[in-house]
């Protein structure tokens, strides 16, 4: 056994012991380094890991709320978003991934696997308890890679690892899927350790199309720096069994509570609401009226096409890109995709059997009605939110921020719903919709793919429609030609750009007087320099996004600084932005690079103790250690 453990690091194993997802890691000696071989098991060490990785309540509200969620823009906020970020929450993150957690139960379970294979001592699930176990280690390196850039590859050795650029990353994953697909025995059957799998109970089948269906996330992640293997890997995988049914979706269960399999979502003082990015690609996305989707009380709320709200310019930001700036929609829109009244509900939908209430311990979630003031804080204009459908810009309002009481109010905006809340959903990590339009990005590249581009872009909208329960909407969604508010239609075969203007109308909201406005649809300087908004990939990115939310918003983040879209609305710039020097007042109108976080910055930890490392990340980076520096697979 000495020359098992002398890979392992043992604080990952202690862990694993103390979890609380079985009881039956009670039957392991309680002193894990007097363990005996026959009782380090390997499925022992995935379990933990992938359990583990679903982050406790302190580490999820960090990473995949305040971090990727933002990042992600699937809800509004600063911090990341403007270039910001927090020393602590970095080290708690690549803490708990590499150096103590999951990643370490991932290699330790390679280490074991491998040993015990060698030695003979194996059952016949063994091999592919191997496969299994780098696949995941496959994902978990993706995820640190995707988050920080440059990552050691070869850790967990006695000593400190040496840091791989992105690129040497990658294209091991890419190789530890493809072997790892091709050696699992799919004939084989484990249902007597199913319950150390939360994920798939050891159906090695879903395994393998698992495997198979990252190999084309990760691939496709390459698309604009390194076609040929891009297109190499993608076409090699795509011709294999792939995750295509939501039977096979790679989910975890949560629980109440606080612990690993606690919900990502479940902080009480988190409100996820709406952001203004994901709200300007729902609103007139597939021609769906809100008539025909919302309850009867709310039917006169229903404003009419192409109608902006109040106009508010004293109180609202107009120094962004976001075509809704300056309005305050005073009541619900006339057509919105389907989705967004399941993922987010209405201000004051109280009786919605998902609105959820949180925080419990006041009731700012069910108050709509906040005031508008002067500089002096005088009342200037009250407004009931109820039924009401904003989502406002973020980044700095100054004063006009300083004078509105409603434009971040918990009860005012749209918020996910309790079911995503609750602790009783599955956390998704590998969706059938994003094989869909994974193949039909391919498809649209020319590249060799199982089915065409459009039936693989209606799949996709099909599979994220039967996960919400709008599947009735569906025929009617993928025939529109409606333009959404950044100039994009569902219709595959409706490539007709939008027209350079549109007629809308608003009422002053000081005054009451109804006016209209000439609007133009908000250029995206990052793809195809603002001449596109509805070619294909367009369309495929956008449903890629919508289907994504609320689940996978590290995948959001890194499909726009992949590609530059979907459209990202730039942050307000009342006042500058300290982390995002490069937006100012003469160029928000644009979009850049600059303008948005590409990585998060190396927690403080790795320099001090693996100063060597850091200096190889830093290299391999070829940037600053900033959050503006791009990954090697990012468009820059």
């Amino acid at each position: 056994m000495k020359s098992v453990f002398k890979r392992i690091v043992f604080p990952a194993f202690a862990l694993l012991l103390t979890t609380t997802a079985c009881n039956d890691f009670d039957e392991i000696n309680a002193d894990p380094y007097m363990a005996t071989e026959n009782q380090v098991q390997v499925e022992y060490f995935i379990n933990g890991s992938i359990i583990n990785s679903q982050m406790d309540p302190h580490i999820a509200e960090r990473i995949f709320v305040l971090y990727w969620k933002t990042a992600g823009r699937q809800q509004v906020g600063g911090g990341i978003a403007t270039g910001g970020y927090n020393d602590g929450w970095s080290a708690d993150y690549y803490g708990m991934s590499y150096m103590g957690g999951w990643l370490n139960s991932i290699y330790s379970g390679i280490a074991v696997a491998e040993n015990q294979i060698k030695t003979g001592n194996v059952k016949e699930y063994t091999n592919n308890l191997l496969q299994v176990a780098r696949i995941w280690r496959a994902y978990l390196l993706s995820e640190l890679a995707d988050t920080f850039g440059p990552i050691p590859i070869n850790g967990f050795q006695g000593k400190n690892p040496e840091f791989s650029d992105v690129k040497t990353v990658y294209y091991f994953l890419l190789d530890e899927l493809k072997d790892a697909s091709s050696k699992l025995d799919t004939k084989i059957s484990s249902t007597a350790i199913a319950k150390f799998d939360q994920a798939y109970g050891y159906d090695y089948v879903k395994w393998q199309k698992y495997a198979n269906s990252l190999r084309l996330r990760l691939a496709m992640r390459l698309s604009e720096v390194d076609a040929a293997k891009a297109k190499a890997e993608f076409e090699a995988a795509a011709a294999l069994p792939l995750l295509t049914t939501s039977a096979e979706t790679f989910q975890v269960q949560e629980k109440p509570g606080w612990d690993a399999l606690t919900g990502v979502m479940s902080r009480e003082w988190n409100y996820f609401q709406i952001s203004s990015t994901i709200n300007n690609l729902y609103l007139g996305l597939g021609g769906i009226k809100s008539v025909d989707q919302v309850k009867a009380d709310q039917v006169p709320f229903v404003k009419p096409q192409n109608y902006l709200g109040l106009k508010l310019e004293d109180h609202f930001t107009t120094m962004t890109n976001d075509p809704s700036a300056g309005y305050w929609l005073d009541g619900l829109p006339y057509s919105i995709d389907p989705r967004a009244y399941k993922t987010y509900i209405i201000p004051g939908d109280i009786t919605n059997s998902d609105f959820n209430a949180y925080p419990s311990w006041d009731e700012t979630a069910k108050t709509t009605e906040r005031t508008l003031v002067d500089a002096a804080g005088k009342e200037v204009k009250k407004i009931n939110a109820k039924y009401h459908w904003n989502a406002p810009s973020y980044g700095d309002w100054g004063a006009k921020g300083a004078k509105n009481n409603l434009r971040s109010f918990n009860g005012a905006i749209p918020r996910h719903g309790q079911q995503f809340r609750a602790s009783g959903s599955k956390r998704i990590f590998f969706a059938p919709w994003e094989t869909y339009f994974l193949l039909a990005e391919g498809a649209e590249r020319g590249w060799t793919t199982p089915m065409s581009g459009k039936a693989a872009y209606e799949a996709g909208i099909d599979a994220s429609f039967t996960y919400w329960g709008v599947s009735g909407f569906a025929t009617q969604y993928k025939a529109s030609k409606d333009y959404n508010k950044v100039g994009t239609s569902v219709n595959w075969d409706h490539v007709a750009e939008p027209p350079a203007t549109y007629s809308a109308t608003f009422v002053n909201g000081y005054t009451n007087a109804a006016g209209t406005v000439e609007k133009t649809y908000p250029k995206n300087d990052l793809y195809k320099n603002g001449t596109v908004r509805n070619d294909h990939l367009t369309k495929i990115i956008t449903q890629k996004f919508i289907a994504q939310t609320p689940w996978l918003p590290l995948e959001s983040w890194n499909d726009q600084r992949r590609l530059g879209l979907p459209f990202f609305d730039n942050p307000a710039v009342e006042n500058p932005l300290v982390n995002l020097p490069a937006l100012n007042a003469s160029n928000y109108m644009t979009s850049d690079v600059k303008f948005f976080p590409q990585r998060i910055k190396y927690p403080s930890s790795i320099p001090a103790s693996n100063n060597t490392g850091y200096n190889q990340a830093l290299q391999h980076l070829g940037g600053a250690d900033a959050t503006s520096t791009p990954l090697w697979w990012a468009k820059h």
